[in-house]
């Protein structure tokens, strides 16, 4: 039993840290060091704390054998792939043993915890507060984790030992584990650096406006939850919020964001005008290294974007993962082609600009830049045979995050980009859906200082009051739309589904993705007779076609994922606690539906 809760919330799993810099990233983890040779000076307090960076989400997952393309969106209903099959997405989650996620969360706070506590009988007369800043966050951090795959969960600020009652405490209910975030990220806001003030050699550090960036993010998360979810999915037992905090966290999110915006000194990339990148900005951002990784010979130094983030390095520490190889084979879905914008701003269901789907290139022309820049379509008429439907694909390959010269300027586990977990593209995105939730409206001046600085990168016309009026659009769609498009495979669709209330209708129907025909409607693949190509070769295609709604109407597409495999519920929203910890302390309540 004894050795069962060390494991849990003694334990603390750190691996190599992120810096670019060699000392930084060789430090010793915290979890091998004792209290009696540390906590003495500044500097032992930020050997310590940069342990910390290693609990973000990065190119290998904090979670350890949780693979990373798990929290990137793979099996969403914008984007799927033959080699991974997840309860994420399908509702076939079931209670586990154990769980990662919790337990090394669990470890992460208490490695915080140690900080916080020894910062308190701190007598050196050197200045700790960054690092103190940083522990707040990273504690944060962890329970805003927490919060996203449990709910309510109990709330520990202090260093445990074995005879802990804390060990027996029950949940906290999901209100109260919100108001510590909030606490947390409030002291760590007030104690660290602004990013302009962080020395080159210690980028990469939390600064002021990550924290400010965090909050906001989970601000919003909760704003949302609480108003499309009520209390729904809480555990039996659990107590309500204290009071309505919808509003007052919907209006903290804005500022936070504005004061990023006016303040961060950060600006989108945005090197459209360079020609040898040819309007691919939203491509090479993403895989962003040395003057070798872009055609323009730019390098992470040209990066004002990113806020919080795992910084990676060729020499020091590689992603080491698959990730090129990986990441292009996933499958864009009809879903997410259909809901990429014309060149004028409008669905392609409303836009005259929209040139179909005859041929496999029509559908690229006259549209956001994003789609050509994260999705590897062919934009010719392929020769006989070259599109084959194969199974568990779309028909459309992945461009997002893979390695520019593939296989040539960097091979399989050698990409070394940095991972983006907060950029300014979200902070526009957040201030303007926290802005129109706050309330009910959002002008075209806010508009223009948010979202549409993302439309004129993706060469896309602003979305306007008159815009939405005019062709009878909903302003939150279209705010939903940009943040879908702008963040595609970036980690967050499933946690927007939850917040939203719509997971169940989102994942449930078949997933498709490319148009195959419709009577009378030929295509590369079909003949207006109806016979196929020799492009298609339907027989290999387990789940065959469905007919779908898209942007010219009801068309028959490949089916990527079935309705069949699908069966989500309420109850899928939340993560089901793992079976030791219900063993472990008997005032632990399941959560619902497991």
């Amino acid at each position: 039993m004894k050795h069962a809760i060390n494991k849990l919330i003694l334990g603390g799993l750190f691996l190599s840290m992120v810096s670019c810099q060699k000392t930084y990233l060789n430090l010793t983890p915290p979890s091998t060091i004792t209290d009696a040779v540390y906590f003495k000076t500044p500097s032992d307090f930020k050997s310590y704390t940069s342990g910390f960076y290693s609990q973000l989400m990065g190119w290998k997952s904090p979670y350890g054998g949780n693979s990373v393309y798990n929290y990137m969106d793979i099996t969403s209903d914008l984007s799927t792939s033959s080699l991974f099959s997840s309860d994420i997405g399908h509702g076939t989650i079931s209670v586990p043993t154990s769980d990662n996620r919790w337990n090394n969360n669990y470890g992460f706070i208490r490695q915080t915890n140690i900080v916080l506590t020894r910062a308190q009988s701190y007598t050196g007369t050197g200045d700790i507060s960054q690092y103190v800043g940083e522990a707040y966050f990273f504690r944060a951090n962890a329970y805003f984790n927490l919060l996203k795959f449990f709910g309510g969960v109990p709330i520990v600020t202090s260093v445990l030992d074995v005879s802990s009652g804390e060990l027996q405490a029950p949940r906290n209910s999901r209100y109260e584990v919100m108001d510590q975030i909030v606490a947390d990220l409030d002291s760590a806001i007030v104690r660290l650096p602004i990013e302009q003030n962080i020395p080159a050699t210690d980028k990469g550090r939390i600064s002021k406006w990550a924290a400010e960036a965090l909050k906001a993010k989970a601000e919003l998360y909760e704003a949302t939850w609480r108003k499309y979810n009520g209390t729904s999915t809480d555990f039996q037992g659990s107590g309500g919020p204290s009071s309505n905090q919808t509003s007052a966290l919907l209006s903290d999110a804005v500022a936070m964001c504005k004061d990023i915006m006016d303040n961060g000194g950060y600006s989108l990339w945005n090197y459209n005008s360079n020609t040898t990148l040819q309007d691919m900005s939203s491509l090479y951002l993403f895989n962003l290294e040395d003057a070798g990784s872009n055609p323009a010979g730019l390098t992470k130094a040209s990066n004002n974007e990113f806020i919080l983030y795992g910084v990676y390095d060729y020499t020091y520490r590689k992603g080491g993962i698959n990730l090129s190889h990986t990441m292009q084979l996933l499958s864009p879905s009809r879903k997410f082609m259909d809901m990429c914008l014309c060149t004028d701003g409008l669905p392609p269901d409303k836009s005259p600009l929209f040139q179909g789907y005859h041929h496999t290139g029509d559908e690229f022309k006259n549209r956001d830049l994003r789609l050509l820049a994260y999705v590897d379509g062919t934009t010719t008429t392929p020769a006989a045979g070259s599109v084959n439907l194969n199974v568990g694909l779309s028909g459309y390959g992945n461009a997002k995050f893979i390695a520019y010269k593939y296989g040539t300027y960097r091979t399989d586990n050698q990409e070394s980009q940095n991972f983006p977990i907060i950029r300014l593209g979200e902070v526009y995105l957040i201030y303007a859906e926290a802005l129109y939730e706050l309330n009910g409206s959002i002008t075209d001046v806010q508009l223009d200082e948010s979202i549409n600085k993302l439309r004129d990168r993706a060469g896309v016309a602003h979305l306007s009051n008159s815009l939405v009026t005019t062709y009878g659009l909903n302003m939150l769609d279209e705010i939903r739309r940009e943040r879908a498009i702008e963040l595609y495979l970036e980690g967050d669709r499933f946690d927007d589904l939850k917040r939203w209330g719509i997971l169940e209708a989102s994942l449930n129907p078949s997933h498709c993705g490319m148009v195959v025909g419709g009577s009378g409607y030929a295509t590369d693949f079909r003949n207006s007779d109806g016979t196929n190509t020799s492009n298609y070769t339907p027989s290999t295609y387990v789940w065959g076609e469905e007919a779908v709604l898209t942007a010219a109407g009801t068309l028959n597409c490949v089916v990527i994922d079935s309705h069949q495999n699908h069966t989500l519920t309420k109850k899928d929203y939340l993560w089901p606690l793992p079976s030791d910890q219900l063993s472990l302390n008997k005032h632990l309540v399941q959560n619902p539906g497991y």
